[in-house]
């Protein structure tokens, strides 16, 4: 089990309210595209900022390009101040996002999603049509080959119907 799979029952176990989104969603929908990182949609409730922190700790999370010997805290109030994190951890790197070009906030994830299981945890994750909205908006070159996927799927599951 890859260390990123690792992260996210972490963040389930933990009942974090989140919504993977990115790379992993689309290699969960059975697509073979490859990804270095963990992209979620979360909650920017209070509660869920507490449970995300205390979660994510462990992990020893910094700011991506942060140099090692500048100081950073990682607890609920840093979640609070700011609302997208490229992080890196001991599982990985791991992008927090609190809104989504294309998607919206966590409530607008949510209700967009499918739900899978992993390492025996329910787990959140944005449908196909999510992902092709989000990947559209960002309108960045290196996700093409994940867009192109995206529609390949969408056409066979349609095709299954």
């Amino acid at each position: 089990m890859s260390l990123l799979v690792e992260a996210i029952i972490t963040l389930a176990k933990n009942k974090v309210d989140f919504v993977v989104i990115g790379g992993m969603a689309i290699r969960s929908h059975g697509s073979s595209y490859v990804t270095q990182d963990l992209d979620v949609c979360y909650s920017r409730e209070k509660t869920n900022l507490v449970k995300l922190a205390k979660a994510l700790a462990p992990l020893d999370p910094r700011p991506r390009n942060f140099l090692d010997e500048l100081p950073f805290v990682w607890d609920e109030s840093t979640l609070r101040n700011a609302t997208n994190f490229t992080l890196r951890t001991s599982f990985g790197d791991i992008d927090l996002l609190g809104k989504v070009k294309g998607v919206g906030t966590y409530l607008d994830a949510v209700n967009d999603c499918v739900v899978i299981e992993v390492g025996g945890y329910k787990v959140n994750i944005l449908s196909i049509d999510g992902l092709i909205r989000a990947k559209t908006e960002a309108g960045r070159e290196k996700d093409v080959p994940g867009l192109k996927e995206l529609y390949a799927l969408k056409q066979a599951f349609s095709d299954e119907d």
